[in-house]
C-alpha cells in the first residue's frame, strides 16, 4: 500500500541541518581567502625555488612570511576538511559509516594541519 502524503510531510519529521548555512559561508570565506594566499604561496615558492635550505628557513623566519603560510595552511585544510564532508554527506550512504569517514576526515585534516604548523614554526625558528 503506497503512502499518501506529500514529500514536504514527510520531510517536516527530519527536522533541519541547522549549520546548512554557516557551512556554505565559511566555504565561501576560505575560498575567498585562498585566492589571495595562493598566489603569496607561489610566488613565493618561485623565489625560493633551487635554494638551499639556508636561504629558505631565512626567508621563512620572517614574520611576514611564516604568518602567511600558517593561515594558506589552516585555510587550505579547513576548505579541503569542508569540502569532503559535503561529498561524504552526498555519497556514502549508511549513517554509520558516513559519520565514521566523516570523522576520520576531521581527525587527518586536524593532525596534518597542526603538523604543519609546527613544522613552519620549527624552520621559522631556527631559521
Amino acid at each position: 500500500m503506497a503512502k499518501m502524503q506529500s514529500s514536504l510531510r514527510s520531510a517536516i519529521a527530519l527536522g533541519s541541518a541547522k549549520d546548512g548555512v554557516h557551512h556554505w559561508w565559511m566555504e565561501r570565506i576560505s575560498a575567498i581567502a585562498l585566492i589571495p594566499l595562493t598566489l603569496w604561496f607561489v610566488i613565493g615558492v618561485i623565489g625560493v625555488a633551487g635554494a638551499d635550505y639556508a636561504t629558505f628557513s631565512a626567508w621563512l623566519a620572517k614574520p611576514w612570511n611564516a604568518g602567511l603560510l600558517i593561515c594558506f595552511i589552516g585555510a587550505a585544510f579547513l576548505h579541503g576538511k569542508m569540502g569532503m564532508e559535503v561529498i561524504i554527506e552526498d555519497y556514502v550512504e549508511p549513517r554509520s559509516v558516513q559519520m565514521m569517514v566523516k570523522v576520520f576526515v576531521n581527525l587527518m585534516a586536524f593532525s596534518l594541519g597542526i603538523i604543519s604548523v609546527v613544522s613552519v614554526l620549527i624552520v621559522a625558528v631556527r631559521g
